[in-house]
């Protein structure tokens, strides 16, 4: 069943990184996950680590790692801006489960309630989800 197309630009600091008409994404906010289609309400919401799929149609989805950051859905689309987003195929296992192990050393050393607790606990997050996906492999 085909859906109604939208606009979707991912933009990461290094700059654009997908700007295409899409039918549907799927992301993970901090509240949960979320599908998005064509007239959406208005939303800006807080991503976290996950998988984000975007659906040129229900056979084709393209994949990225995508780190933290926001969405925001408005009349003209959806604009995802995020710290980074990596093609499935880019990532190395290997690397990551190495920034894994540094960053649960990092978050089992650091004092309660410290910045450095906060930050490991994040780094943590992301490379779990990215070595999840990592394992995965490429969906598109």
């Amino acid at each position: 069943m085909a859906h109604t197309p939208f606009h979707v630009e991912v933009l990461t600091p290094e700059g654009s990184t997908f700007d295409e008409d899409v039918e549907m994404v799927s992301t993970r906010t901090e509240i949960g996950s979320i599908g998005i289609f064509a007239r959406h309400q208005p939303l800006l919401g807080t991503l976290v680590p996950a998988e984000l799929r975007l659906y040129r149609s229900e056979s084709e989805i393209v994949t990225f790692a995508q780190g933290e950051g926001y969405v925001q859905v408005s009349a003209d689309g959806v604009l995802i801006l995020v710290e980074e987003a990596h093609p499935p195929g880019d990532l190395d296992a290997a690397d990551l489960r190495e920034k894994l192990r540094k960053s649960e050393d990092a978050y089992a050393a650091a004092d309660a309630g410290s910045e450095e607790k906060r930050r490991a606990g994040r780094d943590k997050g992301r490379w779990e989800a990215f070595l999840r996906i990592a394992e995965d492999g490429p969906k598109s």
